[in-house]
């Protein structure tokens, strides 16, 4: 589900859970152990990165759907222990976009130090409202440190999608490249940053993330999302969100 590629000092971990890399708990948990390996080993930068046309299609719907409270609570346990190593990696991580990243795959990217995507018609955003999900508070806060209070409350109010253009626009994203750029010019991001005293790097990279990273180790967020999967408003978007993908 997931494949760790070496570029020296750097580290590609490539979700690789077809069709869509869509989230479940083995790729969340494979995610973590990789994470924590690589850094082990001496990575000194991190790259995460899918297949071309689609980095993560987010929350496995279809899969979790039937999962009784207690799979579900595991769930969005791992999700956000995910994010929160994103987070606090001892190294940077960049996040190379070669296609789509709505919802969780947008929570992913989000909580990396630097985003580098695809030109073209591909799509980023946190749509939960949209299939009937509260923007839980922490991934609500990891989108206005990189947009502002304004336009993080538009977006998340109304679920809505974007084009990578105007997620670069807005700020959410740090750069739009070829296709065939991404990768690359993600590793010449990193080897700039690894160019720099590590210390004094690594050090104010996570200073400038304190608020962030104390909020994601104070929240209540798995158990709010959680009670809120098994609402009723939930259950019925989330099933009609199932019978449209099924009739796609």
């Amino acid at each position: 589900m997931l494949d760790i590629i070496s570029h020296g000092d750097i580290v590609e971990l490539q979700l690789n859970r077809p069709p869509a890399n869509a989230l479940n708990h083995e790729l969340l948990e494979a995610l973590l152990a990789a994470h924590r390996e690589v850094i082990e080993v001496g990575a000194r930068g991190l790259i995460l990165s899918g297949q071309a046309g689609m980095f993560c299609a987010g929350v496995d719907v279809p899969e979790l759907l039937g999962h009784d409270r207690a799979s579900i609570h595991r769930f969005w346990s791992l999700l956000f222990q995910s994010a929160k190593a994103l987070a606090t990696s001892p190294v940077p991580v960049v996040a190379a976009l070669a296609g789509h990243s709505p919802a969780g795959g947008a929570v992913l990217v989000a909580n990396c130090d630097y985003r580098v995507a695809a030109q073209g018609t591909f799509k980023i955003g946190f749509n939960e409202v949209q299939v009937g999900l509260p923007l839980p508070s922490t991934i609500l806060l990891t989108f206005t440190e990189l947009v502002g209070p304004r336009l993080a409350r538009y977006y998340g109010v109304a679920g809505r999608l974007m084009l990578m253009d105007e997620a670069l626009d807005i700020g959410f994203i740090d750069e739009l490249v070829p296709a065939e750029r991404v990768l690359e010019r993600s590793l010449e991001f990193l080897d700039g940053l690894l160019a720099l005293p590590p210390v004094a790097m690594n050090r104010t990279r996570l200073t400038g993330k304190a608020v962030l990273i104390a909020a994601l180790g104070e929240s209540d967020d798995v158990e709010r999302v959680t009670a809120d999967w098994f609402s009723d408003e939930t259950q019925v978007a989330l099933h009609a969100l199932v019978d449209s993908l099924g009739k796609n």
